[in-house]
């Protein structure tokens, strides 16, 4: 019948601009018109309004048009369209509807214009009314002008509380509504109860007045003789006039509610879709009886909360299932980690049945390293999801078989873009050895981390980082620089999704300022601080996932006294190179070795300089901290190759031939040992014990 930006029909001047109150609200219906979606539910009331069966009606507005003649269509299509140009939030309008008989009679509609953010009209919540007897007796409509005033005020009750409704979530979201200023206050009610059907059984979700609660009716029977059971049964609204009438109508019920001072009541049937989803009362303390306006009124009261309600449990159930799977495909339970502290949180955006991509990840590695995952799947639906799912697999696959951080992140692009799906995704992949804290980070298109110190200043640590996940394949970037971080004692490594960084209409170098704030001031404790940073991405609401993943290394004493680190270093890589004399700095000073550091440091350079000229492949360099009568730190580097070192001499411009001397002149003692098809050279020195 309309389209988006339709609107509704204007009259000539001398028709009222109101309906008449006493002849109109016979027969009122209600509608929720979602306009991104094309649909339009009405209720009973609606529908016998258009003289349409349910089966005729498919739920879009165009079904409607064997009812609504051409003319009055286009009429109506332009007044909505212009009502939403004008940026209004109400429209009213009268149009002919033709009847099965062939008659024309005259209807009246009023709408809220519901908008997102930006002003864009998305939905359009009203009312429908047969206005016929109203356009056909001119002089009775000019002679209810002042009732006219007084009747659209109760129907505005109707539209200002359908369109809070709108807003509502959960039922706790209804009643709370209801509670408000914009539900039953203005209807005069004193208070209101609520309850839902579950099983043939009704269960009251709201009492009335805090303290008015009635022994034995928090689960009744909806044979049982009680005003809620009563208009479940018989789909009737029931309006109780007196306090009579009620004592003498629910005798079980009367007695416990006297101190209220209820002198009349209204309880109404909640019906969705031709079913009873539960029941509503009305309460009220200064009225004695309900006029025929009165009753008609909230009788569209009552289906405007049922539509409302229905939407609000099935998106409580649609919420919950989403929420269910999310985490059915994250990690079941995080590895403990020697020397460290992890804590690991998720929460999901409000998008109802939709489920994002975020996810996290904590990977135990050979020679007791961790790898430690942040990750976002573009999109919010079950494809994203499912993606997440696949991606989360293969990363902890490709890291597990030992490559390094650089050539999982490769792999992983390549793995999303073979999937050939049209989604991307961000990740940061930090693999850490807590013994020594040195991280090796990269990032594909993430956000930065932060860093708290034991002082609990918080900084964040710019990284260098390629292109997202999928994106890098597509283009043929596939290169991620390897950033290398210490993390000392007491320091906490924190990776999180932009959702916990990112709010509307607040940048991201903002938002960093914010969380770095809540964290140098959070508690000492990860799971604590865990805690504190989802209730406040949680207090925001926002439609965005977050996950977070907190790392905090331990402090010397938390430690193993032994300790092992494992680096690979590739043949013409010279910053993996660099990155191994960086990893055995930093172990030799997280050991206590450091009146020998620049002899360790010098000696494991010279042996994996010749593992890389002599032997044409690459080279593993393992340190460890041997414990026993005396405290040594042994340095090994293998290689592929089977050939035995040999010391020669080098004359005085030489430039090699030195590297056995200075093992030989530095180190206390030194070996070589076969290694399957290779060698291991091996060198170990005597350090003081760790105080």
């Amino acid at each position: 019948m309309v389209d988006r930006g339709a609107s509704a029909l204007s009259l000539p001047e001398d028709w009222p601009a109101h309906p008449d109150p006493i002849l109109a609200l016979n027969r009122m219906g209600s509608f929720d018109w979602d306009l991104d979606a094309g649909t339009m539910q009405m209720d009973v009331l609606a529908h016998e309004i258009f003289d349409v069966r349910p089966d005729e009606y498919t739920g879009r507005p165009e079904s409607l048009s064997p009812r609504v003649p051409p003319m009055e269509a286009r009429r109506l299509d332009a007044h909505v369209s212009q009502a939403i140009k004008d940026g209004s939030e109400n429209y009213g309008a009268y149009f002919r509807v033709r009847r099965r008989d062939g008659s024309l009679r005259w209807t009246h509609t009023q709408g809220h214009i519901l908008r997102d953010r930006t002003g864009r009209p998305h939905r359009i919540i009203g009312i429908v009314r047969d206005a016929t007897r109203e356009l056909s007796e001119a002089e009775a409509r000019r002679e209810q002008a002042a009732q006219d005033e007084a009747l659209r005020q109760q129907t505005n009750v109707v539209q200002i509380t359908t369109a809070a409704l709108a807003h509502a979530h959960s039922v706790q979201d209804v009643i709370d509504v209801l509670k408000d200023t914009h539900g039953v206050v203005h209807l005069g009610a004193k208070s209101v109860v609520m309850g839902l059907l579950e099983a043939g059984r009704i269960r009251l979700v709201a009492e009335g007045p805090e303290g008015s609660f009635v022994p034995g009716t928090r689960i009744t029977r909806v044979d049982e003789q009680y005003p809620m059971s009563e208009v479940v049964r018989t789909l009737a609204p029931r309006f109780i006039e007196s306090p009579e009438e009620f004592a003498e109508s629910y005798p079980m019920l009367w007695p416990h509610i006297t101190g209220l001072d209820i002198t009349s009541a209204a309880y109404l049937p909640l019906i969705a879709q031709g079913r009873p989803i539960g029941a509503m009362g009305l309460l009220y303390s200064d009225r004695h009886g309900f006029s025929a306006e009165d009753r008609n009124v909230l009788v569209a009261l009552g289906s405007s909360i049922a539509q409302s309600l229905q939407r609000a449990m099935f998106y409580e159930q649609e919420k919950d299932l989403a929420q269910g799977l999310q985490q059915a495909m994250l990690p079941r339970s995080i590895p403990g980690v020697p020397g460290a502290d992890i804590a690991v949180r998720y929460r999901s955006g409000s998008l109802g049945r939709d489920i994002g991509g975020d996810w996290y990840d904590v990977i135990q590695l050979p020679g007791g390293r961790v790898g430690a995952v942040i990750g976002d799947v573009q999109g919010h639906d079950t494809h994203a999801a499912a993606v997440m799912g696949q991606l989360r697999i293969v990363l902890r696959a490709y890291a597990a078989e030992g490559h390094t951080p650089a050539t999982v992140m490769a792999r992983a692009s390549v793995f999303l873009h073979e999937l050939d799906t049209d989604r991307f995704a961000t990740c940061l992949y930090a693999e850490a050895d807590m013994s020594t804290g040195v991280i090796q980070v990269v990032r594909a298109g993430h956000i930065d981390p932060l860093i708290r110190d034991t002082d609990r200043g918080c900084h964040r640590v710019p990284l260098e980082g390629g292109l997202p996940l999928g994106l890098s394949a597509e283009f043929g970037r596939l290169e991620y620089p390897v950033n290398t971080l210490e993390l000392d004692p007491g320091q906490t490594l924190l990776l999180c999704t932009d959702g916990l960084v990112e709010q509307p209409g607040v940048d991201l170098d903002e938002g960093m300022q914010t969380l770095r704030a809540l964290i140098a001031t959070g508690p000492d404790d990860v799971r604590d601080l865990a805690d504190r940073l989802i209730d406040v991405a949680e207090e925001r609401g926002g439609e965005d996932d977050v996950a977070l993943l907190l790392l905090r290394r331990l402090g010397l004493d938390a430690q193993r006294s032994g300790g092992r680190l494992q680096q690979h270093v590739g043949p013409g890589d010279p910053e993996a190179l660099t990155e191994s004399r960086h990893m055995i700095r930093a172990a030799v000073r997280a050991w206590g070795a450091r009146q020998r550091a620049d002899e360790i440091e010098l000696v494991a350079d010279e042996l994996i300089t010749n593992a890389l000229m002599h032997t044409e492949g690459s080279a593993i360099v393992t340190l460890r901290v041997l414990t026993g009568p005396d405290r040594r730190l042994r340095v090994e580097v293998e290689d592929a190759s089977s050939a035995l070192p040999r010391r020669r001499e080098a004359g005085e411009s030489g430039v090699s031939g030195r590297g056995l001397l200075l093992v030989d002149r530095l180190a206390d003692v030194w070996g070589v040992e076969a290694r399957g098809g290779g060698k291991c050279v091996w060198c170990e020195f005597l350090v003081p014990d760790r105080e």
